[in-house]
């Protein structure tokens, strides 16, 4: 703190509180009467002496006693309570003069007046310049007075003369009549009870003045003591409770002096009332005395406002500099992690894109630091607002200000000098990964020049032509000299840096060299010969119909000092000794072709071991560094509550993906090593193994989402700072999702040198399986973010495929509004299809960042597919197809974005009703034969529709168990009777009689739609309603009672008994009867549309008649 202003402050606060103490003193120590009107209150009503106002002739005051009969039985202590009081309330210099006193005994004895003029006269406090008394006006009474005055004359010796007066006028000539009461003949205007008033409200008032000043007083002293605090909280608790008592004082203080006011007013009312009214001394002594006392409030309100506008000031300034100092602390603590964060960043990449990642890290740092460095230099401006201000805090202010700039300035200095560094390292890495891929173009421009062309001279020199134009382009794409580059990024260039530098070098130099030896070959080619050169190498389309050598043919002509082959990522100059050993042996192109491409598969076996190996160690790492050191009791205190017992959330399974690789995969690569073209075979062995990536990146939006909770967490700079990691946990939990993408790059490069090789047609199943497994994925992330739908989405089966469309609504029922506008509003719906329905959901955006800006999708409609039926092709639209249901009664018209996605599509749909077809087939000839063995023979004696008790009957039953076609022999009465015709044909007599559309068919009112399963949005079985149906297979029976069916015949299923029978009527022959489930499913299971049936609780799989299947309706709305 600047000490002068502190002292000059303290020193104004000090006199200011002097001279407050001072006005108050002087309220505090001025006389107050012993006694007060209050007091005395009950005596002085008696009456029996009074000071009336009036004056003698020197201005000594008048105390008259008038006419009191019962003035002896006074007691003395009220007697002299009541002189006392009398005598203290004229001013000291009237009091000074003497008293005159003015008994008035004209209705009294003569005894009575001596006893009273005794009594006066020994008791009175003050000085006496006169005593007046008006001795008793009856004649014996006057006479004995006289008598008895002359007699007693030394009884009455007094220090003051006593003149008994005969008469008023006597007494006139004493004191003027204008200072005389009316019952003393005088013109004097008194009234006791006002006067007790005035005098009971001039000492209340004076008593609270002197209460008022009393309180400032304290409270001053408080104020002035009190020590200013070193915290915001306890400065704004001091501000507040001082304002709060500042404004009770000032309350008080308002409501003594509108007391004062009051009383001063009603003292002046006689005169506004009549300005002849005369006022007498004591009157305008209360006057003098109230404006005297209201003058002293006013004096003490302007002293204590000024000691308080004082001190609120310094009390401000301390509550100012408390929250500088608070916010500079935070402040400063936030900028000083912001640089030890920032002085963590030294990683400059090993790669470009790892290059570009950390560039945008530094950039969201940057961003979320921002906010700091704004509040930092906000803090420094309110610092120099305060200074400007004449903040009494200078000395401690202006450092703080000029320690913040300098901070901000340094982050910033460091974030440029960052930025700098990895830009820097971005145009090295950018200046490597062109070198690089100009020697793999170059490579691949070695390799796919066509031998047999080159034989020729003109073949080789466009050969030549080609190379010589290639190598014209290393002048911009290529390393021209080693030294220039270490001098121009010696910066940035560590160790590990420096080594891909010089490998990238040497594979520059190794396919310069590969180059120039086929410029020297081919130039000898180009030279003019002397006779013909027959080509001996084959042709190309030779090569790929051909079948390729065995890893081991073509691996037995190789050095034998190779050591297995084994060529880790970057040593080129191996590679280029590899092939000078290779090339030893052979002397045409073909060689030299064969030679690069196995060398560029052995590249990239390399870079897939040595990133499979990278990769199973960062999981390690991970999963010992984070995973284990959450369950580690002495790491507990520092994770926060949000992070405790989710490590399931944040790391997925994790674990397992760790175990698969270490144990099995790493190991499955590390055996091809010798014949990198039959890796696809160790990605086809373990398919299966990879859709554990599938659950992890389901669970990675919940791992980002508690990640960005908890990223704050001392848990995990703790874990970071132990393992030594430049990157954050995050960018770690992120690699099994670029791992897995990863396979597919390596896989496309590894078939692109492995054309013509054994392994061939596994590594282009293996790419194909991964670029599944990757739809499956991203498939998978967006079934996720369904949202409303009831049931259970694994029980609709794998999701097969999954896009947006514009969908419209074609419906023979329902709202008018849904016709009218069905051909001209498209809605846009998001569709997944699954083995078992199709889902149709509406697509919300959201807002966020990472996973969480991935869209939602809001379920809508389910169709089971059972139930499902497709129009491939609608006119006017090649990128239209129809799903429809039940006669066409609902109709979905779907719009694709592409001609492709909508074959795409057909072609998915197609195969799912195929293989429900097909399963409903094997389902219902099975069944159908489990039926056949299990249903027992009628009785003999039993009647039915046909004729019974014929022997041929139960031979015809016997047959009929080997037979599961066969419709005859359930005719006994332990068949149930046929249905009644008014009640079981009702439906279907009104579906016969409805009209015909779309092909003339049309379902009854009730199908599989009324169904609650269905309406639930299931996918299960349902049960047969009664319905049409055709025959798809004839049953081969025949005689003139048996219900024998034939492939067209039309035929209607009317009732299910409780043994398992459906009642059947065939519309063609007009016959009908009863015929066992498994039998009926068996001839109508090849109709043209599936449904599916339920008989004593068994399910089976038939066709029904009309052209398109039943739909199940979900409750909500497309």
């Amino acid at each position: 703190m600047t000490l002068s202003l502190i002292s000059l402050l303290s020193q104004d606060v000090t006199a200011l509180w002097l001279l407050l103490k001072t006005s108050a003193d002087e309220i505090m120590h001025q006389d107050i009467v012993p006694l007060c009107a209050a007091d005395i209150q009950e005596q002085l009503k008696k009456r029996f002496a009074y000071l009336s106002g009036g004056r003698g002739q020197d201005g000594s005051p008048v105390i008259t006693f008038p006419d009191y009969p019962a003035f002896s039985e006074i007691p003395d202590k009220e007697f002299q309570n009541v002189m006392t009081y009398l005598t203290s309330i004229p001013s000291l210099q009237d009091a000074g003069i003497g008293f005159i006193l003015v008994i008035d005994r004209r209705q009294d004895k003569w005894t009575s007046v001596k006893a009273s003029v005794l009594r006066i006269a020994a008791s009175f406090p003050a000085n006496l310049q006169l005593v007046l008394v008006l001795r008793p006006t009856g004649f014996f009474q006057r006479t004995l007075s006289d008598i008895a005055f002359k007699f007693n004359r030394d009884d009455f010796k007094m220090k003051v003369p006593v003149m008994m007066l005969s008469s008023v006028p006597e007494l006139h000539g004493y004191i003027d009549k204008s200072q005389l009461t009316e019952d003393l003949g005088g013109t004097l205007d008194y009234c006791h009870s006002t006067w007790l008033g005035h005098r009971t409200a001039i000492e209340s008032f004076a008593l609270m003045v002197k209460q008022t000043a009393q309180m400032l007083q304290t409270f001053g002293t408080e104020l002035a003591e009190t020590e200013l605090p070193n915290d915001v909280q306890s400065t704004s608790l001091v501000l507040s409770v001082h304002t709060e008592k500042k404004a009770k004082a000032k309350e008080d203080l308002q409501l003594a002096l509108k007391e004062g006011n009051g009383i001063l007013e009603s003292l002046r009312e006689p005169l506004t009332e009549s300005t002849s009214h005369s006022v007498n001394q004591d009157q305008l002594d209360n006057q003098a005395t109230v404006q005297r006392l209201l003058a002293q409030l006013n004096e003490t309100e302007a002293a204590f406002d000024e000691f308080w506008a004082k001190h609120q000031q310094k009390l401000e300034q301390c509550l100012q500099l408390r929250h500088f100092e608070q916010g500079f602390r935070e402040v400063k603590t936030t900028l000083d992690s912001m640089s030890q964060k920032i002085a963590t960043f030294t990683d400059v990449g090993n790669s470009l894109a790892h290059v570009q990642h950390l560039l945008k890290d530094l950039t969201s740092f940057e961003e979320k630091s921002s906010v700091a460095v704004d509040r930092a230099r906000a803090l420094s401006l309110e610092g120099q607002q305060l200074i400007e201000n004449k903040h009494y805090a200078v000395d401690s202010i202006h450092p703080k200000c000029e320690e913040l700039q300098h901070l901000c300035d340094h982050f910033a200095t460091e974030i440029t000098r960052r930025r700098g560094l990895l830009s820097k390292s971005l145009e090295l890495h950018s200046l490597l990964e062109m070198s690089m891929k100009w020697c793999d173009e170059g490579i691949f421009l070695l390799a796919s020049q066509p031998v047999d062309k080159c034989q020729s001279q003109d073949g080789a020199e466009a050969a030549l032509q080609e190379i010589e134009k290639f190598l014209e382009t290393g002048t911009e794409n290529k390393i021209q000299e080693l030294n220039k580059i270490y001098k121009e990024y010696e910066c940035i260039l560590n160790q590990d840096l420096l080594e891909h530098v010089q490998k990238v070098f040497q594979k520059q130099e190794s396919t310069e060299e590969m180059f120039h030896r086929r410029q020297a070959s081919l130039k000898k080619l180009a030279a003019k010969q002397t006779r013909p050169v027959q080509p001996v190498a084959p042709r190309p389309e030779a090569l790929t119909k051909s079948p390729s050598p065995s890893p081991g043919s073509w691996r037995s002509s190789e050095n034998s000092s190779s050591e297995g082959g084994a060529l880790r990522r970057g040593p080129y100059r191996r590679a280029k000794s590899e092939m000078s050993e290779t090339r030893q042996g052979r002397t045409s192109s073909t060689g030299d072709e064969e030679e690069s491409l196995a060398i560029l598969r052995r590249h990239v076996m390399n870079e897939l071991l040595d990133t499979e190996r990278a990769y199973v160690e960062e999981l390690l790492c991970v999963l010992e560094g984070y995973a284990a050191e959450m369950d580690n009791p002495l790491m507990a205190h520092l994770i926060s509550t949000g992070l405790q017992n989710k490590k399931s959330i944040l790391f997925g399974n994790m674990e397992e993906i760790y175990h698969f690789h270490n144990r099995i995969f790493l190991r499955d690569l590390e055996s091809c090593i010798d014949c990198p073209e039959l890796v696809g075979r160790c990605f086809l062995e373990r398919m299966e193994e990879f859709q554990i990536y599938e659950k992890y990146c389901q669970n990675k939006p919940r791992s980002e989402s508690l990640w960005r909770q908890c990223s704050d967490c001392p848990f995990f700079q703790e874990c970071q700072k132990k393992l030594d990691h430049k990157l954050s946990l995050d960018s770690y939990l992120l690699k099994p999702v670029q791992r897995i993408t990863k396979y597919q790059l390596l896989l496309k490069e590894m078939l692109k040198y492995s054309k013509n090789c054994e392994g061939a047609e596994d590594l282009q199943e293996a790419l194909s399986s991964i670029l599944g497994i990757l739809k499956a994925v991203n498939d998978s992330m967006h079934l996720i973010a369904i949202t409303g739908y009831d049931g259970n989405l694994s029980d609709l089966g794998k999701l097969l495929m999954q896009g947006s469309f514009s969908v419209w609504t074609d419906h023979k029922k329902g709202h008018t509004k849904v016709k009218e506008l069905a051909r001209f509003k498209p809605m846009q719906r998001h569709l997944f299809l699954h083995e078992k329905a199709v889902l149709f959901c509406k697509k919300r955006e959201e807002n966020g960042e990472g996973y969480e800006k991935a869209p939602s999708y809001s379920y809508k409609r389910s169709l089971n597919m059972t139930a499902v039926g497709i129009t491939e092709n609608v006119k006017g639209d090649a990128k239209k197809f129809e799903i429809w249901y039940n006669a066409r009664e609902e109709v979905y018209i779907i719009q694709a974005p592409t001609p492709e996605i909508k074959a795409a599509w057909v072609n998915e749909i197609r195969k799912v009703l195929t293989s429900q077809l097909q399963a409903c087939r094997e389902a219902s000839q099975h069944r159908a034969l489990e039926q056949s063995h299990s249903l027992p023979l009628p009785t003999p004696s039993s009647t039915s529709p046909t004729k019974g008790g014929n022997p041929r009957n139960v031979k015809k039953l016997e047959d009929r168990k080997t037979d599961p076609l066969s419709l005859e022999g359930y005719v006994s009465s332990s068949l149930p009777k046929p249905p009644d015709k008014g009640k079981g044909w009702s439906k279907t007599s009104h579906s016969l009689e409805a009209p015909e559309e779309d092909g003339g068919w049309s379902s009854a009112e009730e199908l599989i739609n009324s169904s609650d399963a269905e309406e639930d949005g299931g996918v299960g079985p349902k049960k047969l309603v009664p319905g049409k149906y055709t025959v798809v297979m004839d049953d081969g029976k025949e005689g003139p009672d048996a219900l024998a069916m034939r492939t067209g015949d039309m035929v209607e299923v009317v009732e299910e008994s409780a043994e398992g029978l459906w009642y059947v009527r065939d519309l063609t022959s007009s016959k009908e009867g009863w015929v066992p489930a498994s039998s009926l499913s068996t001839l109508l299971g090849k109709s043209s549309s599936a449904q599916c049936l339920s008989s004593s609780g068994k399910t089976y799989c038939a066709r029904q008649l009309c052209p398109e299947p039943a739909k199940i309706l979900s409750p909500e709305p497309v």
